[in-house]
């Protein structure tokens, strides 16, 4: 219970009763208010106090008179609540950096980060490898699931994309080639570029923008609640527990979200063939002529590795995610924006490879 009061013109806040946590929220404000200039706390008539008690008293400043609780239990709360605030000292304000220890700080941390990518690199790779050997130990029932939500859900999407594709690639490539009479060709041109570029690049920019961020929300929430620190509490390998199910539905879907985007860009070439008056028995020839079962196949192993990348990338960024509530929208940013710049990276070295390789 507080009580204001003035002593020879000096205002004095009179304490009494219990100032427990309910005492000391009700009356807060009120103090604090009171507490101004040169003032009394009379707190002798107080007969308990808990730790928010002692922290209403502790606060309304060191200028004041103080007088003290008769009981003795309530000083000695107060009391010791005093030697730990004056037992903590704040931190020291850190040193500014010499020019040079500036100009390397950034290059440090990007080492620090490079150090932590190869660590979680070689933690996965040796999850893998005992996984390869023991095929029972991973969690089938989680891969057939994100199957599900990697794969089946996104057959709708890369129909439609596959079939605009098709579509525009024909249409585009009717314009030049009719000067030349050589419009029969555009089922060898969009054919070969859907089997060996487009489909699975663009399947794959799919897959990065659906799964790899999912992957990132949903391991960076569990990071965030700090579910991945109970899984090994409880024993358990995050990167065998959670990071290979969802790589390995990654890699295998990926071929078939290819396939889907290719087999729907022809037939969208087709449509546009037929608009121009080729029948598909021509258009069929065209391509049994000259697409062949490697350009297939190199498209397909292709896409395995950009699922394994994708699905590499997204685990890696959930599970470095941070703690604050930025973290989780970061995790998914920074896994669709490096999923998406590692495809681009390794589509550039397939086609050297390729290239060399006379594929």
């Amino acid at each position: 219970m507080l009580e204001t009061d003035t002593e020879n013109g000096v205002p004095v806040l009179r304490f009494s009763g219990r100032l427990d946590a309910a005492a000391a929220a009700s009356t807060w404000q009120a103090a604090h208010r009171a507490a101004r200039g040169r003032f009394v706390v009379d707190a002798r008539r107080v007969e308990a106090m808990d730790s928010a008690g002692a922290a209403l008293l502790a606060g309304l400043g060191e200028g004041a008179e103080w007088r003290e609780p008769e009981a003795e239990a309530p000083r000695l709360v107060l009391r010791r609540f005093r030697a730990g605030l004056e037992r903590v000292s704040p931190p020291a304000a850190p040193k500014p950096l010499p020019w040079l220890a500036q100009i390397g700080a950034p290059f440090v941390a990007q080492a620090g980060g490079l150090r932590e990518r190869l660590r979680f690199l070689g933690e996965t790779v040796l999850a893998g490898s005992a996984t390869a050997l023991r095929p029972w130990r991973l969690r089938w029932r989680e891969v057939v699931r994100h199957l599900d939500e990697a794969g089946t859900r996104a057959f709708p999407l890369c129909v439609l994309l596959g079939v605009l594709i098709g579509v525009i690639l024909a249409f585009q490539s009717s314009i030049p080639m009719r000067q030349f009479g050589a419009e029969i060709f555009i089922p060898q041109l969009v054919g070969i570029s859907l089997a060996r570029e487009l489909g699975p690049l663009l399947a794959s920019i799919v897959l990065a923008g659906r799964t790899a961020s999912a992957y990132a929300a949903e391991l960076g929430t569990m990071k965030v609640n700090e579910e991945v620190d109970a899984i090994r509490t409880m024993g358990l390998d995050p990167v065998a527990w959670l990071v290979l199910p969802r790589v390995a539905a990654a890699m295998m879907v990926m071929p078939v979200l290819a396939l889907v985007m290719t087999v729907t860009g022809i037939v969208g070439m087709g449509i546009v063939m037929a608009t121009l008056g080729y029948p598909p028995v021509a258009v069929a020839n065209q391509l049994r002529q000259w697409l062949s079962l490697g350009d297939v196949t190199g498209g397909l192993a292709k896409a395995a590795v950009f699922g394994l990348v994708i699905g590499y990338i997204g685990c890696r960024s959930g599970l470095s995610a941070g703690r604050g509530p930025r973290a989780v929208g970061d995790a998914a940013t920074m896994a669709v924006v490096g999923g998406i710049v590692s495809l681009v990276v390794l589509d550039g070295l397939f086609a050297v490879l390729f290239f060399r390789l006379g594929w």
